[in-house]
């Protein structure tokens, strides 16, 4: 994984990232791999404007990658705000638990092997916004991350249903804008609420006080899933719909990457056990309980990264491939609050 650094303010940052790109001859547009059609250009269109009002500042990043890189703005924008709302090979598993000696979030990336150099793991401080790591497939939005408040964040695809697409931010964007502006569950959900969206996933949060949801939600309806235990409580997520109100928008007849194993396996291996640990949510990650990360990657599938978030300690550790071979190293970029 990249490990990239953004400072001071949107524009420059993103002109700074994107003129190290053309310096260094990489063609952003050679890189980006989805299906450019004119449905696609029209439909970020009409989220520009919901952009502007609700997140201008991701845009003007944008801006400065496009001027950097001198890269087409049209195409750039159609590849990045049309993300998560279309089709997306990317699937992954969120957890979160917590006990009187612990406060832990984990999160297993599972995508295509063949793009596993161009992941990275960005620390983002620019003036006015809070502080964050975050990890991305792509760049610019996040899948995963934790603010220097120790609100850890990530989300989990789920395949859109065409019938209720609408123009509005998407996961990826959702999940960074929760790190850049929240400090807690709370504020995060509230956000959520007001803001229109425009594809289909779950968001897994936690923060410094321990409290811990999973969102499930879509262009037209949000879902609060909290734990169901009081003494340690958790909560557990993979790329499904588990709520009955929002079992009629998942997708049916799809290759979800063993969604529901993965969703089975931390369920059962959280549930029947007393006693949380560190280790406890790294062998779940690691596949010890169950299938989880056990991928053929000669089918161009794998986990290429974990990460856990220690939001007790105020500590970041990530595994930068599959975590049943790869180790779990501290990210020590980020200064808490």
């Amino acid at each position: 994984m990249y490990h990239s650094r953004f400072m001071k303010n949107h524009y420059d940052a993103g002109h700074r990232w994107g003129a190290l790109l053309y310096k260094n001859k990489i063609d952003l547009e050679k890189n980006i791999s989805f299906a450019y059609d004119e449905k696609r250009k029209a439909f970020v269109n009409d989220c520009i404007p919901i952009y502007q009002k609700y997140y201008p500042e991701i845009l003007e990043e944008i801006n400065g990658i496009c001027d950097g890189a001198h890269i087409s703005k049209d195409i750039f924008y159609t590849f990045l705000l049309g993300m998560y709302c279309f089709t997306m090979d990317n699937h992954c598993t969120c957890m979160a638990f917590k006990d009187d000696e612990h406060m832990l979030f984990g999160r297993n990336s599972d995508f295509l092997v063949g793009l596993e150099k161009q992941y990275d793991s960005c620390y983002y401080c620019y003036d006015g916004f809070i502080p964050f790591i975050g990890n991305t497939t792509a760049f610019t939005q996040m899948e995963d991350g934790m603010n220097a408040y120790g609100l850890a964040v990530g989300l989990t695809f789920i395949c859109p249903t065409p019938s209720v697409r609408k123009p509005g931010l998407h996961a990826g964007m959702l999940v960074r804008y929760i790190l850049e502006h929240c400090k807690s569950v709370k504020e995060a959900i509230t956000f959520i609420k007001k803001v229109p969206i425009g594809s289909a996933q779950t968001i897994t949060m936690m923060d410094a006080t321990g409290e811990m949801v999973i969102i499930e939600c879509n262009p037209e309806k949000v879902i609060e899933i909290y734990p169901k235990k009081q003494r340690n409580p958790f909560v557990a997520t993979a790329n499904c719909f588990t709520s009955d109100e929002m079992q009629k928008y998942q997708p049916k007849n799809i290759d979800d990457w063993r969604s529901h194993e993965r969703y089975e396996t931390a369920q059962h291996a959280l549930s029947k056990t007393d006693t949380y640990s560190f280790e406890l949510i790294k062998d779940i990650l690691s596949g010890k309980y169950g299938f989880m990360c056990q991928y053929d990657r000669r089918t161009n599938a794998d986990t290429v990264w974990s990460c856990i978030y220690d939001i007790k300690n105020k500590k970041i550790y990530r595994c930068e491939g599959n975590p049943s071979r790869k180790r779990f190293v501290e990210d020590k970029r980020l200064n808490f609050i």
